[in-house]
């Protein structure tokens, strides 16, 4: 593989950063993943704002590159990838070892890529099936100690949360996703998802006033269940409000729509909208992207 580190293209086992890189020490950076359909980085407008505002939040806005497109561009074709999962970071980069970071930036960009099958009408699923989904004890860090909305180096919270999974598995096969409350109890995220569920009074999501992460997806997800007029609800739920949800599922670059299988080991299953929505979304992808 080759991947793009600060400008260039290198092979995958030299691609490396500084051990004092500030992304490296502190999670000092902001990231994004996402996929290419046919070669063309998918709502890519929506990540590289995000990106951006992340980079605004930790005080370094000037550090995305302006060529960051064509630098996916290059990756892809470099390693001959129409359908692939890709992910761009970009740290504050190295700067001496402590904590306080300096005004002079000289960021850190880099460049992933990996093959994933064809997505659209005529693609493949990612997972091998519906989700299984566990609550944890791990809730999610209130947004006024870190901003919610910024996707950072530092995924910490997440990865408790699916290190519970694996220690309550006890050895066993551990749930696909944790599901991750606020500090009130209410629903919020997976650790890499957003979560939704379908009532008799239509399409229900966490709201964006929690302490969540609205994904891109999420934001197209409800785009076409508006535009197919579909009932369409943010609010604060409780986790019996999902247990006695008709269908759920999650999101996310990657996943697309995967439908939740079980919650806590309570079936809840995919149904009727669900698997539109996945037809829906399938068919945006075969629209803008074959």
């Amino acid at each position: 593989m080759q991947y793009h580190v600060d400008g260039a293209l290198v092979p995958e086992d030299e691609a490396t950063v500084s051990v004092r890189d500030r992304g490296f020490m502190y999670g000092d950076g902001a990231f994004e993943t996402l996929r290419a359909y046919g070669g063309d980085p998918f709502r890519w407008d929506a990540h590289r704002e995000r990106l951006q505002r992340t980079a605004e939040t930790l005080g370094f806005a000037d550090a995305v590159p302006g060529d960051l497109r064509e630098r996916v561009d290059e990756t892809l074709a470099a390693n001959d990838l129409d359908e692939a999962y890709v992910r761009l970071s970009v740290t504050r980069g190295v700067q001496p070892g402590k904590l306080t970071p300096g005004s002079d930036v000289d960021p850190t960009v880099v460049v992933i890529c990996k093959g994933l099958p064809r997505g659209g009408l005529d693609g493949e699923r990612v997972w091998d099936g519906p989700a299984s989904v566990q609550t944890v004890r791990t809730r999610r860090i209130p947004g006024e100690a870190v901003p919610a909305d910024a996707k950072t180096h530092n995924y910490l919270n997440g990865i408790l949360g699916r290190l519970e999974l694996r220690k309550a598995a006890a050895g066993g096969e551990p749930a696909d996703e944790c599901l991750i409350r606020d500090t009130d109890g209410n629903l919020a995220e997976g650790a890499t998802s957003n979560l939704f569920f379908v009532t008799d009074n239509g399409l229900r999501t966490p709201s964006t006033d929690l302490d969540l992460l609205p994904g891109v997806t999420r934001d197209v997800v409800m785009d076409i269940a508006r535009g197919e007029d579909f009932p369409v609800e943010t609010g604060h739920y409780s986790l019996d409000a999902l247990r006695d949800a008709d269908e759920a599922f999650l999101t996310n670059s990657t996943w697309e729509i995967r439908p939740i299988g079980t919650v806590d080991g309570i079936s809840v299953g995919s149904g009727p909208m669900t698997k539109l929505l996945q037809r829906l979304f399938d068919e945006r992808i075969e629209e803008q992207h074959y």
